[in-house]
């Protein structure tokens, strides 16, 4: 029985691996496969393998094969980096001796955290680690190339390219900047929250800010395997990823504190975006100069969990998200809005609290964020701020 049945497996096999070469210059459509047999991972391909399957970008014809043989499939979730809310991003100063100039040095955001109006240059977060999970980064950017430790690319053809992390979007690179920038060898610069951290870019979106939710999954894990302390992704979709789910409760488990964006489609309650639903991730609602939160940044469901514990669907921090100032993919700067640039204030306030030589001290410095914040209107744990505004 089982020699009159090889033939017809060989050519099973043969259509499948046809099916697969023919289909690498089309649009990927990514799905789980829930088995850890090695003949399917042979016959589909393996992107990224799981505990419980692998995820694989599939035809239409591997599709109707797995239905036959019944093979448990499921889409892979798909993610955005969040859109800019501001007018299309314009590069601030002119070029002065190879090199531009922001046009304020320490943003209005920086400042607040600091609560300093006057600062003119920030500190902290030596020997910190904050992996970015964006768009990649301009890693020759003259305020971020000392700080770039690590650079993979999650997102490309190939698993996992070491060494690439290119950021043809600017969104990765505008996040990185706000949590680390360091004003440059020449001191000309724009400076970050903690401009002493090191940054692992992790490039899990393509240049038009499309991220597979198995990519974020697998760059999370590395992330907490390779020793990032914090980990920042300004990235949402509404539905939750179980991959991610997953990947951020690997990350917990290590001792890694996860900051995500809510997301910009408020003012509705429950607007929040996954992962930053997540009760293990924090998520991040923005504010702007007023420290007032404005229409867009999403809402959680804090009025009707237990008050000032993280369920759910809950905010948990308000931060500057508006017109805010960083790095860019030109290697100058440009002016953004949006929740992604708030959930990067808070990781970078993060890495300069950070207590290297605590044990636990991802739950030691969420704490520590919580009692620095100062309650935001409407009184208590609302859904827009959570706990409020963080700030020294």
């Amino acid at each position: 029985m089982i020699t009159k049945k090889t033939p017809y497996i060989v050519v099973i096999l043969l259509f499948l691996a046809f099916a697969r070469l023919s289909y690498a210059a089309a649009d990927d459509t990514r799905y789980f496969v829930k088995s850890t047999s090695g003949w399917w991972k042979k016959s589909f391909g393996v992107r990224h393998n799981f505990d419980n399957g692998f995820t694989a970008d599939l035809t239409d014809f591997q599709l109707r094969v797995a239905k036959i043989f019944g093979v448990e499939i499921e889409p892979v979730k798909k993610l955005n980096v969040l859109p800019d809310l501001s007018q299309a991003p314009v590069t601030s100063g002119k070029v002065q001796a190879q090199r531009a100039k922001p046009a304020e040095q320490v943003p209005w955001g920086i400042k607040t955290i600091y609560n300093d109006p006057l600062l003119s240059k920030s500190s902290g977060g030596l020997g910190v680690n904050v992996a970015v999970l964006d768009t990649g980064v301009l890693k020759t950017h003259p305020d971020l190339k000392n700080r770039v430790k690590a650079c993979k690319d999650f997102s490309g053809p190939s698993a996992i390219a070491d060494g690439k992390c290119d950021d043809k979007n600017g969104h990765g690179t505008h996040v990185t900047g706000i949590i680390a920038a360091d004003g440059g060898l020449d001191g000309l610069g724009i400076y970050g929250m903690a401009p002493e951290a090191g940054v692992f870019a992790y490039k899990v979106c393509s240049n038009n800010g499309t991220c597979w939710a198995d990519d974020i999954a697998v760059a999370l894990r590395t992330a907490a395997d390779d020793g990032a302390n914090i980990v920042n992704m300004s990235l949402g979709s509404d539905n939750p990823s179980p991959l991610i789910i997953d990947a951020t409760n690997y990350a917990i488990s290590k001792n890694v504190l996860v900051v995500a964006a809510a997301g910009n489609d408020g003012p509705y309650a429950g607007s929040i975006d996954y992962p930053g639903a997540d009760a293990n991730a924090i998520a991040v609602g923005a504010v702007n100069a007023d420290i007032k939160i404005p229409d867009w940044s999403s809402r959680g469901n804090n009025f009707t969990s237990k008050p000032y514990v993280v369920e759910e669907k809950d905010i948990e921090f308000a931060a500057p998200g508006v017109n805010i100032e960083s790095t860019w993919k030109d290697g100058r700067y440009a002016i953004l809005s949006g929740t992604s640039m708030a959930s990067p204030h808070v990781a970078g306030l993060a890495a300069k609290l950070w207590q290297k030589d605590i044990v636990d001290s991802a739950n030691v410095v969420r704490d520590a964020l919580r009692k620095l914040t100062a309650d935001l209107l409407p009184i208590g744990d609302d859904d827009s701020s959570g706990f409020g505004f963080p700030h020294l």
